[in-house]
């Protein structure tokens, strides 16, 4: 559950990076809005996967796969133009998040009871 919860949070972090560029500087309120409740549910979906996860995978994946998304979107949309190296180092850095899920093998703590 807090790899899902993790993986959402990173869908989130995407939302609120690109609200917050459409938002012109907090001037709009319907992307400022969208941005501060994006932001607060993706931090606390971040610090309740903390609570399972290590701090060096789950920030990792959470930026990494926001970065990721947040690009992907601004390719999909136009606002960012694609290239064969961009695609490719995307690729790289979801190939990074993947491989921190398989080789994070930490014993449990007493509060890091969850099944991963």
């Amino acid at each position: 559950m807090a790899w899902v919860v993790l993986i959402l949070s990173a869908v989130l972090e995407a939302v609120w990076a690109t609200a917050l560029e459409a938002s012109n500087g907090f001037t709009l309120p319907l992307p400022s809005v969208i941005f501060a409740v994006a932001a607060a549910l993706s931090m606390a979906g971040l610090g309740y996967a903390m609570k399972f996860i290590p701090i060096s995978t789950a920030y990792a994946v959470w930026t990494g796969l926001g970065a990721v998304l947040t690009v992907a979107w601004a390719m999909a949309t136009g606002s960012e133009e694609p290239g064969v190296l961009k695609v490719l180092f995307l690729a790289g850095i979801i190939g990074c998040v993947i491989g921190l899920k398989f080789v994070d093998k930490a014993a449990p703590t007493a509060e890091k009871t969850e099944t991963s």
